[in-house]
């Protein structure tokens, strides 16, 4: 789950993704001006503004932009064309791509930019090596649960409880109620498995993932607790298996409707929350303690924008993330997906739903497997959403879960 991205309403197929001009090709655009090229995840809705608002300040300069969902398919997307030489100028860096993207020299070093300089050593570091920046990261988000505050006052909660134990009993009182309890799409990494690994690693001083990928350890050591914990919702009945075949924006959709108590949700969700269901009392949460952990949240710095180091626009997509890290252009990029933007100059209004876990988020206590991974990031997350699917139901243990990991991690 790289960031908890809004799986786009429009979904073009990686051959029907069109680009009139690329890198290393002709980019002029009639008329003499440039035709800058950007690939996005975020859909067209979220990024139209943030296009006409860069156009009109640089009006000799054009965009022209093509969409693909996160994660797989983008990564895929964006992979099938870096490979066969036709990379936009601007993309997307994500924690799943971004160590072939940075060791296959496909992403132009930014460090020392005035527009990098502008975001926080976290943000800079996440898509950063050896004192080089290959992305502009402008925003850190976090997920936690997000609950609707009149189900829960139904079985007399004002709020989920901190202790995983008594969350979990929680959700059997709201079935028993007739309130599905909870809801989680498994299409990306799960949030609540997210967060335990995050404060299990952060009991251990964030060793965990070190200790895996230098053989130290392995993903069945530090993995299986958290895995049989998490697995409780479904091996109980609480969270049906058919979540296995939602996408997060259904998900969504069954909350806003008001079919289901809690989900795990990011910032960029909660516009279309507001807009759904404008009368609905939410806040979001982090994700309660297990075996006497804290409670943690699952995030990361959000994604870099990146420059194809084969562009032959480098000024002009220089100018664009310029653009797009300046108030101007933060300001109809952050209004869209409600984001915790970090730029310096640039202070958003913020939903209040967040309040609970904004300054953890803000202080980058969060966690991410994929930004930690330190190889094979995107073979490893492919092969633990497909795990994960059969765990929920009920054809792996989750110690099966983690051996796989562990073989995936062998043979990459």
């Amino acid at each position: 789950m790289t960031r908890r991205s809004r799986v786009l309403p429009a979904v073009l197929a990686i051959g029907a993704l069109t680009i009139a001009a690329c890198g290393g090709g002709d980019d002029s655009a009639e008329g003499g001006g440039t035709t800058l090229t950007f690939l996005s995840w975020d859909n067209e809705e979220i990024m139209t503004p943030v296009f006409e608002a860069f156009e009109e300040a640089h009006p000799d300069i054009t965009i022209e932009a093509s969409y693909a969902p996160p994660v797989a398919e983008y990564i895929q997307a964006l992979q099938t064309r870096v490979l066969s030489g036709t990379a936009p100028d601007v993309f997307i860096i994500a924690a799943e791509n971004k160590t072939n993207l940075i060791e296959g020299g496909h992403v132009l070093d930014l460090a020392g930019e005035d527009f990098v300089a502008n975001t926080p050593e976290f943000n800079q570091e996440t898509y950063g090596a050896d004192g080089a920046v290959y992305g502009l990261s402008v925003s850190t988000w976090g997920s936690g649960i997000t609950y609707n505050k009149d189900l829960l006052a139904q079985i007399g909660m004002d709020t989920p409880p901190q202790d995983w134990e008594e969350f979990l009993q929680m959700c059997a009182d709201l079935q028993d109620a007739g309130i599905t309890p909870f809801l989680e799409s498994l299409q990306n990494m799960p949030t609540i498995l997210t967060a335990f690994l995050g404060s299990y690693s952060a009991s251990m001083d964030g060793r965990m993932d070190e200790e895996i990928f230098s053989g130290a350890a392995t993903f069945e050591d530090h993995w299986t607790a958290s895995l049989e914990q998490y697995n409780r919702m479904y091996a109980d009945g609480l969270v049906s298996s058919d979540t296995v075949g939602l996408s997060p924006d259904q998900v969504r959709d069954e909350f806003i409707n008001g079919r289901v108590a809690m989900f795990p949700a990011g910032p960029w969700d909660l516009p279309a929350i507001r807009e759904g269901a404008p009368d609905m009392e939410v806040e979001m949460v982090p994700v309660p303690a297990v075996d006497g952990g804290q409670p943690f949240i699952a995030g990361a710095a959000g994604v870099g924008y990146a420059i194809n180091s084969d562009s032959d626009n480098l000024d002009a997509a220089k100018t664009f993330l310029e653009f797009l890290g300046s108030p101007d252009g933060m300001r109809p990029w952050q209004e869209g997906l409600g984001a915790i933007s970090v730029t310096t100059d640039y202070e958003p209004v913020l939903d209040e739903a967040l309040t609970p876990i904004l300054e953890d988020v803000r202080a980058g206590n969060v966690y991410l497997p994929q930004i930690s991974w330190q190889r094979a990031e995107d073979v490893l997350n492919v092969e633990a959403v497909a795990q994960l699917q059969l765990m929920a139901q009920g054809r792996l243990t989750p110690r099966e879960v983690a051996q796989a990991l562990d073989r995936k991690l062998a043979a990459s």
